[in-house]
């Protein structure tokens, strides 16, 4: 018997990144598709992947809102978006079609909590949590290697934060909610109030300590829901020298000792690196099969 051959997209707002491979540790080749129109995008997707060889199973960490019930019509399908031209684009029909193999879908953002959970930063945890703080600000939670779903997926960054004492005027960026987390402490948040990226303002500068404060607020709501074995902090704005250890900092003081779990032992930042959009593709296929 053949050994299987993954077929993994990581399918971003301005980027798709594609890949296949055999297993966790032998990702045989990669490439980028700059996002356009769906039908192009999708179309060079499908020639690419057709080159590689017969995929036994196709993983799909995608940009939302995405359908996924799998019962409903919208399954697999780009829910309404801002992104021009991509509501209700079918991601997964035109894959099952070309390839006549299982496709399995999520967000970007569960998918790399569950990459993260089984062999990244999470992993021996029951219970992780993880947050992607860029250009927006997303959640997911995975308990026992399975991935946490309600109605639809989680909308982590949309959560109402205590205001910090020394940033009450900024309205926010949140064109729903203006001063929600993603609204105060995205990428784009960041530079409305401050003009730079967070890595780019000085060490001494007050905006560390009050994206710490938000992130840290995030985090001790997370403890007191789900009291999750980690919560780690990926994306851009994460990659900011000492802003983890800031968070942790903030969150240990926000906490009190409340909580079972030391807040500074709990948050941690990511570690599946460059390939983590992949590796959360595969782990949806891999969860998806066992």
């Amino acid at each position: 018997m053949s050994e299987p051959l993954y077929g993994l997209l990581e399918a971003g707002g301005t980027k798709f990144v594609l890949g296949v491979a055999t297993g966790r540790d032998d990702i045989q080749a990669t490439t980028r598709i700059p996002t356009t129109s769906p039908a192009e995008t999708i179309g060079a997707t499908l020639e690419w992947f057709a080159t590689q060889g017969q995929l036994t199973h196709i993983g799909i960490a995608t940009f939302g809102p995405v359908g996924l019930d799998q019962s409903s019509p919208d399954w697999g399908h780009i829910l309404e978006t801002p992104k021009p031209g991509w509501s209700g684009t079918d991601l997964v029909g035109p894959m099952q079609k070309r390839f006549a193999c299982p496709v399995a879908i999520n967000t970007d953002v569960n998918a790399v909590a569950l990459a993260e959970s089984i062999w990244g930063a999470g992993q021996g945890q029951h219970s992780v949590i993880y947050f992607t703080v860029g250009t927006g600000i997303g959640g997911g939670v995975v308990i026992g290697d399975r991935i946490l779903q309600g109605q639809s997926h989680p909308e982590m960054g949309h959560m109402r934060v205590p205001r910090h004492r020394d940033d009450v005027n900024f309205s926010g960026v949140c064109p729903f909610h203006g001063d929600c987390l993603e609204g105060l402490a995205s990428g784009p948040a960041i530079i409305a109030r401050w003009g730079h990226s967070l890595s780019d303002l000085p060490d001494t500068h007050p905006a560390h300590e009050i994206i710490a404060f938000y992130l840290a607020q995030a985090s001790v709501t997370m403890q007191a829901i789900f009291e999750p074995g980690r919560i780690i902090f990926g994306g851009g704005v994460m990659h900011t020298p000492g802003l983890i250890e800031r968070v942790r900092s903030q969150a240990s003081r926000l906490a009190a000792g409340y909580f079972r779990s030391k807040s500074e032992e709990v948050i941690s930042g990511a570690s599946l690196g460059v390939n983590a959009g992949l590796l959360g593709a595969l782990s949806l296929i891999l969860s998806s099969t066992s």
